[in-house]
């Protein structure tokens, strides 16, 4: 089959649609169940390509929560501490597989955002990755495979309709691709561009100590980026992204967008947020707005028009404005990417308000000095990669 009709395109008033191979050629999806449209495949693709090298950068079973051709989360399958088990709302499922592991992460980063997503695997799709997915809003999932039993669970979600896709794993693309915009056709070679722990040998800080770890980390941030729309930052910490700043204008919106995201990551694992009572039989998207409510600035809001006995059992104490930067402040060792130089040093002034240790971009601005002179003013580690990686 070389060509799948869709519903519509972007939007209902877009059609015919489809998506099709030229020459004659296959193509390399089978759609297992559901019906995806023009924005699923979107996603799909770019969520593929996302995974597939973080595996191979890394070693490691990889995922991606994908929105509106972006990534809300990326992650390998590192083992979750009890505080990410919890806070990402999978502590009830037991011992859960290293690809499980990925999406929780990836899933979790960012719950907000992730609502309605959807979801690229590297690895076949198991059974602990199906029962998580099961249970969250999710349009669907693309992976080289699926476990029999997996497979039945996915396509229950939704009334039937969860979009179910299998990616030949060895679908090799052509090497120029093409789109139009207005009519007008461009075209470009793909960005294969490796990137692995070569990719930040030049490093050009006073410290210059870089430990695999961070490798890991920055390797993750900077494949994320890859695959996300430009102007792009990316936080990541422990093996997934924490925080993804997509599409903006200018830098400095980028850093703070994904700084502030960050921020919310490490600050639903303080104390305050782990001690919140829920009321019996609220849903989790519930759960997830409470909480970005209580450590929001708006939270004040909440108690006085005294909504909060809708949401938790007790009301909960303010999160002070000095007790959310106390817990910040041991938030440490965080790795930042950018698709492109920072033009300013105040997109690392920002970046050290949400710990960050390591950064990694392409370097070439006329200002590259004082960049690299306020991440010496924090101890930080930096690398010039000397490619941008823009995403349209």
């Amino acid at each position: 089959m070389n060509e799948l009709e869709l519903k519509y395109g972007c939007n209902p008033n877009q059609k015919p649609s489809r998506i099709f191979m030229e020459n004659g050629k296959d193509l390399p999806i089978t759609v297992f169940n559901g019906k995806p449209g023009y924005i699923n495949f979107m996603d799909a693709f770019n969520g593929w390509q996302l995974v597939k090298e973080l595996k191979k950068a890394t070693g490691l079973p990889a995922a991606t929560s994908f929105k509106h051709v972006s990534p809300a989360g990326a992650a390998v399958g590192l083992p979750l501490t009890d505080t990410l088990k919890k806070i990402y709302r999978v502590e009830d499922l037991g011992e859960l597989s290293p690809l499980a592991c990925a999406y929780a992460r990836a899933r979790g980063a960012d719950r907000m955002s992730s609502y309605g997503d959807f979801v690229a695997l590297s690895d076949i799709c198991d059974v602990d990755t199906a029962k998580m997915l099961q249970r969250e809003v999710s349009d669907g999932i693309i992976a080289p495979g699926y476990d029999d039993e997996a497979l039945e669970i996915l396509k229950s979600k939704k009334k039937g309709n969860y979009a179910v896709i299998r990616i030949d794993e060895g679908y090799v693309p052509e090497q120029i691709e093409r789109k139009q915009v207005f009519g007008i056709t461009f075209e470009q070679g793909r960005n294969e561009l490796k990137i692995d722990d070569e990719f930040f040998g030049n490093i050009v800080t006073k410290n210059k100590n870089l430990p695999q770890s961070a490798k890991i980390d920055l390797a993750i941030a900077m494949i994320t980026l890859k695959y996300t729309q430009s102007n792009s930052v990316a936080y990541a910490c422990g093996g997934q992204a924490i925080g993804i700043g997509a599409g903006q204008q200018s830098r400095i919106h980028c850093t703070r967008l994904a700084g502030t995201k960050a921020d919310n990551w490490w600050l639903r694992q303080s104390p305050q947020v782990l001690g919140l009572q829920f009321v019996e039989g609220i849903r989790r998207p519930d759960c997830d707005n409470a909480i970005d409510n209580y450590i929001g600035e708006d939270y004040m809001d909440v108690l006085a028009e005294g909504a909060w006995q809708k949401i938790f059992k007790v009301k909960p104490e303010i999160f002070t404005k000095e007790e959310k930067r106390a817990w910040l402040d041991k938030l440490t060792d965080v790795s930042l990417g950018s698709d492109a130089f920072f033009p300013f040093g105040d997109n690392i002034e920002r970046a050290h308000r949400s710990g960050v240790k390591y950064v990694a971009e392409p370097g070439g601005s006329i200002r590259d000095d004082h960049v690299i002179e306020t991440c010496n003013k924090y101890g930080m580690v930096m690398a010039f990669t000397g490619i941008r990686l823009f995403h349209h």
